[in-house]
């Protein structure tokens, strides 16, 4: 995801591209003030923005407002003012308070992806596994895996972990 960031901070704003960076985000720019990001933004097209709410020549807000006029992104603002009149006129532009909902949104599909990739893991150490009993025994496909359940099923151990000790037995 490539993202543009906005803060006039330089410690803040090097701090966040550090932790943005290390989760495996792509700053593509850094803006040190709201004109700035605004011609950013509309130069590099980025896929996200983190803009701080105060900053020079131009405050974040107008920034995200002129920013959303040209090109739908969505934009997470940043502040160290909880007053209700700054939330509200970022709310008034577009940005949106959601960052809880779209938080448990990403863990629900960190967790569906984690759970697919540890699936597909587990059908190629299988598929391995049903070949060279295929290869070693001559049996067929489906021999091959009811062999394979059926030794799932005595041991009482998941069938990824038969197929990955019988890899390690004949694979080698």
């Amino acid at each position: 995801m490539r993202m543009l960031l906005a803060e006039d901070e330089t410690i803040i704003r090097l701090d966040l591209r550090g932790l943005l960076e290390s989760n495996g985000f792509e700053v593509v720019a850094e803006a040190h003030d709201g004109e700035e990001a605004v011609a950013l933004a509309r130069d590099l097209e980025p896929d996200f923005v983190i803009m701080d709410v105060k900053m020079p020549r131009l405050d974040g807000i107008e920034a995200a407002r002129r920013i959303l006029a040209e090109r739908q992104v969505p934009i997470v603002m940043l502040t160290a003012y909880g007053q209700d009149e700054i939330v509200d006129r970022a709310v008034e532009v577009g940005v949106f308070r959601a960052a809880r909902a779209r938080h448990e949104e990403l863990v629900a599909l960190r967790a569906e992806t984690d759970s697919l990739a540890e699936a597909l893991a587990a059908r190629k150490v299988i598929e391995r596994a049903k070949g060279l009993l295929m290869e070693r025994e001559s049996l067929s496909e489906q021999a091959a895996f009811v062999r394979l359940r059926k030794a799932s099923q005595v041991s009482g151990r998941p069938l990824k972990v038969i197929a990955e000790a019988l890899v390690a037995t004949l694979g080698s």
